[in-house]
């Protein structure tokens, strides 16, 4: 899919951490087109630089490599974490030591603008027979969404003392299609993640902005309108894959806590059982 049609802004130095996971990869090649040279981390071997490039093999629990990451930069694209439900301590250095050093180093580099990657599982309790919207209270679905929750708390608090702006994108489902019925709600197009994103670093004030990442879906359990100020307008939709996923999983077990509740199989795997 061609990337998407999005005024040209151009930043002098972006970073974008977590550029080797699925979403990292897809976003590495359109961040390209916004900034005169992007730097690219993650604990994971990443693919060699291009024109343009800087990369970096950085672990985020590494306070003083994340602090040299974040020199020279203008803005962050933060999707560096442990990014499904796992043990506490897979979670504890990635997803909540490694967000508080990367927001200590914007602080300390005089970084100005975070985009984080947060997660709809921050409220993946509510029930799909629900729409709410940012203000309501969270209910993360495991450890993976508690840590998602710390990392928007940690978003305010550097906002408020500190003057970083945040906007903390709960991300639904960025993937070529949605591959369930449940992620016809939730599914957001990688030309519509790359809108966001954009909006989300050019916005021209943002404070700390909770949105939901999603596409502009007939079904949707979000209610976006107290972030309208980032300027983010989904093209896409789901409705053009619903048959065939209709057809794949043409029944629901109503009494399935993956069909009650927004976060799916994330509500009954992980370290709980």
């Amino acid at each position: 899919m061609p990337a998407a049609t999005v005024p040209a802004i151009r930043f002098r130095r972006l970073l974008l951490t977590g550029a080797a996971g699925g979403l990292g990869r897809e976003m590495r090649g359109r961040l390209r087109a916004h900034c005169e040279t992007l730097r690219v981390s993650d604990c994971a071997p990443l693919d060699a630089a291009s024109d343009g490039e800087e990369t970096a093999v950085v672990g985020l629990e590494d306070a003083a490599a994340v602090a040299e990451l974040l020199k020279d930069v203008d803005a962050v694209i933060h999707l560096g974490a442990v990014s499904v439900e796992q043990p506490w301590e897979a979670i504890l250095p990635a997803n909540i030591i490694g967000a508080y050093n990367l927001y200590e180093a914007a602080r300390r580099n005089g970084v100005k603008r975070i985009l984080f990657a947060s997660s709809n599982h921050v409220t993946g309790f509510y029930r799909q027979d629900q729409v709410i919207d940012s203000r309501d209270p969270v209910r993360p679905d495991g450890l993976y969404g508690l840590s998602k929750a710390f990392g928007e708390n940690l978003a305010q608090l550097y906002w408020d003392r500190h003057g970083i702006e945040t906007v903390s994108v709960r991300i639904g489902s960025a993937f070529t299609e949605p591959k369930d019925r449940r992620m016809l709600a939730t599914w957001m197009s990688y030309d519509d993640t790359e809108r966001l994103f954009v909006a989300a670093l050019t916005a021209p004030v943002v404070g700390h902005t909770v949105i939901y990442g999603m596409s502009d879906n007939a079904t949707t359990w979000w209610d976006n309108r107290h972030a309208r100020h980032v300027g983010y307008r989904p093209q896409d939709s789901s409705e053009q894959f619903r048959a065939a996923v209709e057809a794949r999983q043409p029944v629901l077990d109503p009494s399935d806590p993956a069909v009650v509740f927004q976060g799916g199989v994330f509500v009954r795997t992980g370290p709980f059982e």
